[in-house]
């Protein structure tokens, strides 16, 4: 469980979200998101999944898919992680996907600015002919 609240605080950061954004979209307190940010909580199953839900991803991915999860069945709360990675591997695992998220905003921004340049050349071409069409 102590890998979660890793896992929260890095999601709700590149989300560029703070605690209490995320606390208003689950319609909970700040201090109530807060302690569970910290693993300060016990979390039920369906906080769990309603906190993924608010942060546009799948349950899963809030362990990861190498982490075997243990529920507990009297009260759907998340007791244990058995053969998780290492905390290296884990901040590996986070650096990559912060990589990728800011290179697919880079591929967004490379878009937009191709897109700037051919209207910037349409423009030139526009002027270049009105040009001739005024010197004729």
């Amino acid at each position: 469980m102590e890998k979660l609240p890793k896992k929260l605080k890095f999601i709700r950061s590149v989300k560029n979200w703070t605690q209490e954004d995320v606390a208003e979209k689950l319609g909970i307190s700040i201090h109530a998101y807060a302690k569970i940010e910290r693993g300060e909580t016990n979390v039920s199953l369906s906080r769990l999944e309603q906190i993924a839900e608010v942060m546009e991803i799948e349950l899963s991915q809030l362990f990861g898919l190498d982490e075997k999860n243990v529920i507990s069945g009297d009260n759907n709360t998340l007791c244990q992680n058995v053969n998780s990675p290492s905390t290296e591997q884990i901040e590996y695992k986070h650096e990559l996907e912060k990589a990728n998220l800011m290179i697919e905003e880079q591929e967004r921004e490379i878009d937009y600015l191709k897109q700037q340049v051919n209207d910037l050349r349409e423009i030139n071409n526009l002027l270049k002919k009105q040009e001739k069409q005024e010197s004729s």
